[in-house]
């Protein structure tokens, strides 16, 4: 998911040398995403509550600082992708955007100026904006080489985001909130050292970002589906920057919030490893649909503010709509998009539910949640959500017509 020129059969022939077998590399890939997403999960779901209760910082303060990141992702993404294009390199790149991703963290544990925080979250986002896109990259190239499974790969990252949750809300209330960002560079640094084990890619196939564009938005269900995303993931990724907060309001505690993130995103993993299975049972659009349905109606739960109990209860519901709606979306926007244009598609389809659509969540929940409460936030979420859903059944009536 480069930018600038995109690779449109992902990558060329790869240089995949196994020893023993298919059996090492696999365990590398999930090892790998184990550990990335491991170090995310041990940072950003309790960066905001860091950065209310130990820096002081106002709602809309945090609200700015976290959509710096989405923001970034939009304009350096390219920037990245171009980098691995021209230099045909993508293993080094994306062992370099680790490297200093860890370092970038360090930096943000050592300022408490409001100035140089922003300019943390900035130096952060950069380099960390380039980690999935190129993960991703390579994994699709190797599964596709392979015939193998992006989701059973895939599924690691949810379980490893799942464990670190709990354990960094455990080790903040064991030691201080700060250490957060000393298990994230030190994981993130393990993650480096997996990437160069990762395969080589060469030759990339190039087509150009701006015709691709042009013949994307020439397809009307392309185009209402960049607004479902922007509506459904747009609160879905702001949601891990805020529910933090929203569990300790309702009485949570540093391990409480721990526990409902590992509850709540490793809920994902055994949706991630049966999608198949009930994507060729239903189809694409339902699938989408029933997991927008679920989101919405998690969003409008929070609303109300229930108890802790019932918070815990009710976090399978992000099995229900991330786990399905993630794998759902991307081949979804490949099956409608042109053979020529799939990895322009899936990359603008990205920026569109990362970038924009984080960015305006979570900026506009940071405003609300300084002039209201927490819960108006989600009611917030829930509202866009429920207008994505509308735009789903349009496009699911639309469909039909057609066949």
């Amino acid at each position: 998911m480069s930018g600038g020129v995109f690779s449109e059969r992902m990558w060329g022939p790869m240089e995949i040398v196994v020893r023993r077998g298919e059996a090492p590399l696999k365990t590398i890939f999930t090892l790998f995403y184990f550990f990335t997403f491991f170090g995310f999960g041990s940072l950003f779901p309790l960066l905001s509550v860091y950065l209310k209760s130990e820096v002081g910082l106002s709602g809309t303060q945090i609200g700015t600082i976290m959509s710096i990141s989405p923001i970034i992702m939009i304009f350096i993404q390219p920037l990245w992708g171009m980098i691995s294009d021209y230099t045909r390199k993508p293993v080094p790149v994306l062992a370099t955007a680790l490297v200093g991703t860890a370092l970038a963290g360090l930096l943000y544990a050592s300022v408490q100026q409001y100035v140089w925080i922003i300019i943390a979250a900035a130096l952060l986002s950069f380099m960390q904006s380039a980690v999935v896109p190129l993960s991703d990259s390579i994994t699709l190239n190797y599964v596709q080489k392979t015939e193998g499974n992006y989701g059973s790969i895939r599924l690691w990252g949810a379980i490893g985001f799942a464990v670190s949750v709990l354990v960094g809300g455990w080790l903040s209330e064991t030691f201080s909130l700060g250490i957060i960002f000393y298990v994230f560079a030190f994981i993130l640094l393990l993650s480096a050292i997996l990437a160069w084990k990762l395969p080589r890619e060469s030759q990339p196939m190039r087509v150009e970002i701006k015709r691709g564009i042009k013949q994307l938005f020439q397809i009307p269900a392309f185009v209402l589906f960049l607004a479902v995303t922007f509506l459904v993931f747009g609160p879905i990724y702001a949601n891990n920057f805020y529910f933090g907060v929203f569990v300790k309001e309702i009485g949570g505690t540093l391990t409480g919030v721990g526990l409902a993130f590992l509850l709540a995103a490793g809920s994902e993993a055994p949706f991630m490893k049966v999608v198949d299975r009930l994507l060729r049972r239903y189809g694409m659009l339902p699938i989408l649909a029933f997991a927008a349905t679920i989101s919405a109606l998690r969003w409008l739960f929070y609303y109300f503010e229930p108890s802790l109990g019932l918070v815990y209860a009710t976090t399978i519901a992000q099995g229900f709509s991330v786990g399905l709606f993630i794998p759902a979306a991307l081949q979804y926007v490949r099956d409608i998009s042109p053979s020529g244009v799939r990895v322009t598609a899936v990359s603008l389809y990205s920026a569109v539910g990362n970038g924009v659509g984080s960015w305006f969540c979570t900026f506009v929940g940071g405003y609300i949640l300084e002039r209201s409460h927490i819960g108006a936030v989600y009611l917030f979420f829930s509202v866009l959500t429920f207008i994505g859903l509308a735009i789903l059944g349009v496009l699911m009536m639309t469909h039909r017509k057609k066949t």
